[in-house]
């Protein structure tokens, strides 16, 4: 658990009709940190997802023009996988990739994820472009919020430990 006690908000800006979601928050650690949780597969598989379910991981080549794959494992068995390919890598700045939820194939978005350092905290920006509004407001209406908040508690946890020499 989080020995701060708080846990990082994150400020969504999803306007009617668009076709993005823009989230933004502030993480108490260094970029170089946030980063390396983002693009090494064995810290990735401990925070990315609900807590509910197992992360196992396929693929994951943190390289411009490398893919990815991972795979949400439930109790019962149930998989969700996921996909896509990064554009753009730019230690420690950015990540710009598509994303894919194989249950729905064929609908990809564009994420452009950015750290910037404030002092020794992070604030990331992680901007997602949909292929139409319905693909948006699809994804809005699957739980999307609720399950990026827990992901990033847990990485918050994460960075906690990595910042303790414990990860």
């Amino acid at each position: 658990m989080n020995t701060k006690g708080t846990m990082p908000k994150t400020e969504y800006v999803i306007e009617p009709g668009k076709q993005e979601i823009i989230s933004t928050t502030i993480l108490d650690a260094p970029r170089e940190l946030v980063f390396k949780a983002y693009t090494d597969p064995k810290l990735f598989a401990q925070w990315w997802g609900p807590r509910r379910y197992e992360i196992k991981i396929d693929k994951f080549d943190s390289r411009p023009g490398g893919s990815w794959r991972v795979e949400h494992v439930g109790a019962d068995g149930s998989r969700h996988g996921f996909r896509g390919v990064n554009h753009d890598v730019v230690a420690p700045e950015r990540i710009v990739a598509t994303f894919e939820y194989e249950g729905v194939p064929g609908h990809v978005a564009l994420q452009t994820a950015t750290f910037e350092p404030l002092g020794n905290k992070t604030k990331l920006v992680a901007h997602q472009v949909f292929q139409s509004v319905m693909d948006r407001d699809g994804m809005v209406a699957s739980g999307m919020e609720e399950g990026a908040n827990e992901s990033i508690e847990r990485l918050a946890e994460l960075l906690e430990m990595m910042k303790a020499g414990k990860s």
